[in-house]
This record gives structure tokens, C-alpha cells and sequence, in this order.
């Protein structure tokens, strides 16, 4: 699955998935081996880059903090899956569901 996919999946199977791995205050407390899973949790964690603004690497870790403390491994992730975009330590957000 691409996350250009993601759109695709139903909101209840969704949202199912995150109460698999995201606690109640949204921290991630696991993150999924099976890639469609991890797919649903990165884009819940994507939301918070707003696309079309490039932020500098000490945000998107402030950002990514509220996830999870490894935020090296967030980045990495969301960078790999397509989520994010990288270059000389800027950062934008590149996939994902948009919400209109």
C-alpha cells in the first residue's frame, strides 16, 4: 500500500487501527510490523505538518515528541514511508490524507 491508498480505507477500519497503537492521549505506544497498519498510524501522525510548510528539523522533533520519544525513529519512518520529505534538515510533508 502507497500512502497516496490511504484515502481508500474506511474511517471505522482506521480508526480501528489507531486504537490498536495510539494510547488515549495520542502518544504511540507501539508501532505496527504490518505495513498497512503502520501506514494508517504514520499518516494519524503526518496530520500535524501542515502540507505546503517546510519546518526545520527542531520542530518537527518538538512535534514528534508528543508521539513518541524517539523521534529520530519517527522521522526516519514517515521520511521512508513517503510521508515526509528531507533536505539539508527541512522537512515537509508530502503524502498523506489531506483533510478538506
Amino acid at each position: 500500500m502507497d500512502p497516496t491508498d490511504l484515502p481508500a480505507l474506511p474511517a471505522a477500519e482506521r480508526a480501528r487501527v489507531l486504537a490498536q497503537f495510539v494510547d488515549a492521549d495520542g502518544a504511540l505506544h507501539t508501532m505496527p510490523t504490518k505495513h498497512t497498519k503502520r501506514l494508517v498510524v504514520l499518516d494519524h501522525v503526518a496530520q500535524v505538518f501542515e502540507p505546503g510548510v517546510v519546518y526545520p528539523e527542531l520542530e518537527v522533533n518538538t512535534a514528534l515528541r508528543r508521539f513518541h520519544p524517539d523521534v529520530a525513529a519517527l522521522r526516519r519512518y514517515l521520511v521512508e514511508n513517503g510521508f515526509l520529505e528531507r533536505e539539508a534538515n527541512r522537512y515537509w510533508r508530502s503524502g498523506g490524507r489531506v483533510e478538506v
